[in-house]
């Protein structure tokens, strides 16, 4: 007889039989996206409270490429070839005991934790209990590849850092990016003034998303326009027309400065603290609780996911050159296997 689970929806299913390889898409040392190759190596094996989840679908995001090169999360990797990777949609095929609360056969999203162990560029992950939640029944595998990082980032600046609420002005950079589409949408919903800085080509989708106001960025220097915010959420930095120390120039008295990318801005602190503005960093907490959170957000049609560009597992290496343009509306996913 099959074990029901805690959860009300779930009958367990026999566990699946698991290979001892897998392909997964590796690189053995830091360069460009061509350093990215597919491999044949083992599948991982989940301690403690890890799930085995076979990937559907992997999302793709900029702190990856930034690894690839040297950057990013490369000071902790250990030993090599390296899998990337933290993003993931899949199904759990192994669990640490019969009445987990992902069973077999749960269909789940998270993330994983890149480089501690390996990620979501293979057919098999390994991903701890707390950093997973039910997928959306609404989204495929491949939207949903596309929320973890991008929108638990966004809902821990916006929600539990900005403390978004009726009547703040917040002002969103590179509004129409991973981060920013969520960041947007979770401001508006929670009653903020939201003001979003993006291209033309995204002014009046960034408006459908919530923002009340919007600066064309090529055509308009948003200090111009924009005045007395109470939060910058700075997903930019100074890597491009300073644009973290002219967010200073907009900020209130005692506002916030949220700087996002790191190393962006390495002075960042010390430059709103001379204008008595407070300022943070941030860095995304892999919260399965909030996760969950936000599922019921998506499920009800108050938060969308926004994937403009699906690449094969074995065309990575384009995922990374594309992501590293810069210019990408919402998200890109890898495609890994069929649902």
């Amino acid at each position: 007889m099959r074990f029901r689970s805690t959860h009300p929806d779930t009958v367990l299913q026999p566990a699946p039989s698991v290979p001892d390889t897998m392909r997964a898409v590796v690189f053995d040392g830091p360069g460009d996206p061509e350093a990215l190759h597919l491999a044949e190596i083992e599948v991982p094996t989940p301690v403690l409270s890890e799930v085995l989840v076979r990937v559907v679908a992997a999302g793709v995001n900029p702190i990856d490429a930034k690894t690839r090169a040297g950057r990013g999360l490369s000071g902790a990797i250990s030993s090599w070839p390296v899998v990337l990777g933290l993003d993931v949609s899949g199904v759990v095929v192994r669990a640490p005991f019969d009445a987990h609360p992902f069973p077999v056969g749960t269909e789940v999203y998270g993330m994983a934790t890149v480089p501690r162990t390996s990620g979501s560029y293979a057919e098999y992950v390994v991903v701890p209990t707390l950093s997973l939640a039910r997928k959306p029944s609404s989204l495929s595998h491949v939207e949903a590849a596309g929320v973890p990082v991008a929108a638990l980032t966004a809902w821990g600046i916006v929600v539990e850092t900005a403390l978004a609420h009726q009547g703040q002005r917040i002002l969103v950079h590179a509004g129409s990016g991973g981060v920013g589409h969520f960041a947007v949408q979770f401001a508006a919903y929670f009653g903020a003034h939201v003001i979003a800085t993006g291209s033309p080509r995204n002014l009046e989708w960034l408006r459908e998303l919530g923002a009340a106001e919007v600066v064309d960025y090529t055509s308009t220097r948003f200090e111009e326009v924009v005045s007395d915010v109470d939060v910058v959420i700075d997903l930019i930095g100074n890597v491009s027309d300073d644009t973290g120390t002219r967010s200073l120039e907009v900020l209130r008295p005692g506002g916030l400065l949220i700087e996002v990318p790191t190393g962006a801005w390495p002075g960042f602190r010390e430059a709103a603290a001379e204008r008595g503005i407070r300022s943070t960093d941030y860095k995304t907490i892999p919260d399965g609780g909030a996760l969950a959170t936000i599922t019921r957000l998506l499920e009800s049609g108050a938060v969308r996911v926004y994937v403009e560009h699906v690449f094969e597992l074995d065309d990575a290496a384009a995922a990374h050159t594309e992501i590293e343009r810069g210019h990408t509306r919402g998200k890109i996913v890898l495609s890994v296997s069929d649902d």
